[in-house]
Order: C-alpha cells, then structure tokens, then sequence
C-alpha cells in the first residue's frame, strides 16, 4: 500500500514537472502583451529584451481612447456577445432537443444538413448574407445585423443533441406519465441536467461573438457602431501605427475572456469530459 502511494506521487511529481513548463510557454506571450501594453512604441521595439511591465499603460489607453472610442466599442462588444451567446444556447438547445428526442419525417435528413454546414467556411456564405442583410432588409449598422445572421451555430446544435441523446428516455417519459407537458419536461428537466454542456457552449459562443471581426466589420460602418475588435484593427495606417494602444487594446480584450472562463471553467470541463462520454 505505501508502495503504492508513493508511485502515485512519484508520477504526479513528473507529471507537474512536465506541464510545468509547458504552461509557462503558454502563459509567456500573454505576459509579454502585458509588459507591451506598459510600455511606449519606442520601447516595444528597443533591442534590449524587457520582461518586466513598464508605466506607460494609462498614456497608451488615453491615446487608444482618443483614436477610436474604445470604452464604447468594448461596451457594444460586450453587449453583443452576451445577447448572442443567451439566445444561440437557448435556439440551439432547443434544436438538439428536437433532435435528440422527437422522431419525425426527414429528421436524418436535417441532421445531414447541419452537418454539412459544418465543412461550409464563411467566405462561401458571407457576400450572400452581406446583400441580404444590408440591401434586402437594410439593417446595416444595427444590433440586430451584428447578433441574427450568426445566432443558429450548427456545432451547438450537434453539441446540445449529443448532451440530450445521453439523458435517459424514461426520466422523461415519466414526467409524461405524470402529466407534465412537453415544454415544462424541456425547460425544468432536461435544461438542468444539461448545464455543465450549456455552460460550456456558452463559453465556446461567447468566444466566437467576442473574436468575430470579419462580418462586424462589413455590416456596421459606422464608428458609433464599431465592435472593439474592428476599433482596435483602425489603429493600424499606412502611415502610423499605435503599437502601444493595440497591445494596451489587446489586454483589454482578453480580460473579459478570462474572466468568463475563471467563473464557468468547473461547468466548461464538466461539459467537455460529459461529451466525450457516452
């Protein structure tokens, strides 16, 4: 028994001493974005190599603020990326639910279609939205061109059918039995027992809201209406470019990542390891 034990933390020791390392190269270029967004455009590409953070930080968000509005810009994306996320869980789980739970005519056929949309990359489908979404309906510069043409996600949809498809059938054919209608069985059984897969989606939505720069670039024009991603790409010339107000810009725009991440992780790797099991 104590050989054994001391096994075990033989190979956790040599276990951390190998992602030890490992992290700290991940970690490195957020920690070298920091130490830029500190530092002014003469000491970004001064030859000595600085890996301690300067105090040029609140000059160089004064200067990224004065270009580009940015405070607005994070607030919109921030906006933006909540709506989208809350209303692209709640479609797509509806969506797996019907799939994973409902027997109709064609149901194959749908799920082959979701699946092809997969393999289908955005450049194929972007102009075609652009024209339908600003010529057709006019909602060019508006929330709603920003968060309704990206808000179906075929992978939530397969995500969410996998977490209901692993759920079992007689849970909810009991509630049947008891009278419990279709919509209730949805929203105060199956939801709840899908949390840590929904937490997990959201992250991976909120994510991909929060990083989109191609379409909210074509859609919004406008500098009222700029996401912070498109505001932070403005601060790039022909003629001058604001390396301490992109990295200061950068810095915040990975915070809020962290943070989303920091609160849900528990739910992201509960979600994750559920859907690898079946």
């Amino acid at each position: 028994m104590k050989s054994k034990s001391q096994s075990l933390l033989l190979r956790q020791i040599a276990l951390h001493a190998i992602l030890t390392p490992l992290a700290i190269i991940w970690l490195f270029p957020l920690w070298m974005m920091f130490v830029f967004s500190t530092m002014s455009d003469f000491g970004i590409f001064s030859p000595e190599i600085v890996l301690w953070p300067s105090t040029n930080f609140v000059e160089n968000f004064k200067n990224l603020q004065a270009d580009t509005d940015f405070i607005q810009a994070m607030f919109i994306s921030i906006g933006v990326a909540a709506i989208y996320t809350f209303l692209s869980v709640l479609l797509t789980s509806m969506a797996g639910w019907a799939l994973a739970r409902y027997r109709f005519v064609g149901r194959s056929i749908v799920i082959g279609i979701i699946l092809g949309t997969i393999t289908l990359p955005f450049a194929v489908v972007v102009i075609p939205q652009f024209i339908m979404v600003a010529r057709e309906f006019k909602l060019a510069n508006t929330w709603i061109a920003l968060i309704v043409p990206p808000l179906f996600n075929s992978l939530g949809v397969l995500f969410m059918r996998q977490a209901f498809s692993m759920m079992p059938g007689e849970l909810f054919d009991a509630a049947r039995v008891e009278g419990v209608k279709e919509w209730q069985i949805f929203l105060r059984i199956a939801l709840p027992l899908a949390r840590p897969t929904m937490a997990a989606l959201a992250i991976i939505l909120f994510l991909h809201s929060w990083n989109n720069y191609l379409w909210p670039l074509l859609i919004n024009s406008k500098p009222g209406m700029m996401t912070a991603p498109v505001a932070l790409g403005t601060l790039i010339g022909l003629t001058k470019v604001s390396w301490g107000g992109i990295m200061a810009g950068a810095m915040m725009l990975t915070a809020p990542i962290l943070v989303v991440f920091v609160f849900l992780q528990r739910h992201f790797i509960a979600g994750i390891a559920a859907g690898a099991v079946k």
